[in-house]
């Protein structure tokens, strides 16, 4: 018998950080029982890079490349073996621009299928006042948004 159920798409914005290893573990819990997968979304912000010399944006570069590496690393050792089918990507830019520009290929990719953008929270109070990336996809997401505290 075929499945009808339209498959689920969870593009989950992941920089390492508590609130992004819930954000994480939630994409799972939602995933649960369902066909789909996770797309686990690294974006590297170069802020200001006009006033950046060539060799202080290459170091930046480098030390991305890094990071990249290390939450590629954290993040197969948390799907691995759940039996979720997962992709990570780094993509550069502004970090709410680059969630929804994913979100938008995944949803594009998969006409009929429901695509989700997870978050976490910020856990900085400053990030309350001026915003923050949850805030941003918030006003500007195209897609169902789950920000998880």
């Amino acid at each position: 018998m075929p499945d009808n159920d339209p498959h689920v798409h969870l593009v989950v914005g992941f920089d390492g950080s508590d609130p992004a290893n819930r954000a994480l573990d939630a994409a799972v819990r939602l995933l649960r029982g369902r066909q789909g997968g996770i797309d686990v979304i690294y974006v590297a912000n170069l802020p200001g890079v006009d006033a950046l010399s060539f060799g202080a944006v290459a170091e930046m570069e480098a030390d991305f490349d890094e990071i990249e590496k290390d939450l590629r690393v954290t993040v197969a050792e948390r799907l691995n073996g759940l039996g979720i089918a997962w992709d990570f990507q780094r993509r550069q830019g502004p970090i709410a621009h680059e969630l929804i520009e994913a979100a938008t290929a995944v949803e594009q990719a998969h006409p009929g299928d429901t695509t989700v953008v997870v978050v976490g929270s910020s856990s900085h109070a400053s990030h309350r006042l001026v915003g923050s990336v949850a805030v941003g996809l918030a006003r500007r997401c195209p897609v169902p948004l789950t920000i998880v505290p």
